[in-house]
């Protein structure tokens, strides 16, 4: 058994195809794709967030979590069985885990992102190479300041995942916050730290509006199933 979690986050971009279909067809797509969701969610952590209106190129993004990654695979084919999965790609996924930092104290989290609040903001993150043939005791020199910046913003929760060997980043950080403003003024300040400078890439980031998989689901075409099966119900 592993230390850490797997955390697995994958977005969604459906085809616009789909929303012409009747909308009977589309509650039945929804309600496959989120069974899916709510069986794994009976024993793992699942989190959902919808990137409309933040991103274009993608919907809908699924987080993901199991101290046992088969699990993970299992809840993917699962999920790409139902009626709306067939209607979309998958433009961005990340698979990380969460491990003790070399930079801090604090033991492997079990599950990352649990908060309440409005936003998640997620990047894939790499540094240069350059970084790691400096001492041990330099990077933590240089890291003391970086995490010095981020302590002026305790509204904003980071959660970093570690990706070596595992995907092609090397991290996958998330940061959790009510107010967007918030955060880009983090990140704004984090650009002048001497860790900023050994920064390889750092992009796509990804603005995502945290809610209910079903919220998320049903916004993806405007219609709630619930609506539609009180409609046919009268």
């Amino acid at each position: 058994m592993p230390v850490g979690t797997y955390a697995k986050f994958t977005f969604f971009k459906i085809d616009p195809a789909w929303r012409r279909l009747p909308v009977e067809e589309r509650v039945r797509d929804k309600e496959e794709f989120l069974a899916a969701c709510e069986d794994f969610a009976q024993d793992h952590s699942l989190r959902a967030y919808s990137t409309i209106g933040t991103r274009g190129d993608t919907d809908l993004m699924l987080l993901s979590q199991s101290r046992v990654l088969e699990d993970i695979h299992t809840f993917h084919v699962v999920l790409g069985q139902s009626g709306l999965a067939k209607w979309a790609d998958v433009p961005y996924s990340y698979l990380a885990m969460t491990k003790v930092s070399e930079y801090s104290e604090e033991l492997a989290r079990h599950e990352i992102c649990v908060s309440n609040r409005k936003y998640l903001f997620v990047y894939p993150f790499e540094k240069q190479r350059e970084w790691y043939t400096l001492p041990l005791e330099e990077r933590r020199r240089i890291m003391e300041g970086h995490i010095e910046t981020g302590r002026k913003y305790p509204q904003i929760s980071i959660n970093t995942a570690y990706s070596f060997g595992l995907d092609d980043q090397e991290f996958v950080v998330s940061f959790e916050g009510d107010e967007p403003d918030e955060f880009l003024e983090l990140v704004q300040e984090l650009r002048g730290t001497e860790s900023s400078a050994y920064t390889l890439r750092d992009t796509p980031i990804f603005t995502c509006v945290s809610m209910s998989a079903a919220r998320a689901v049903d916004a993806l075409d405007g219609t709630a199933a619930t609506a539609v099966a009180s409609r046919q119900n009268d």
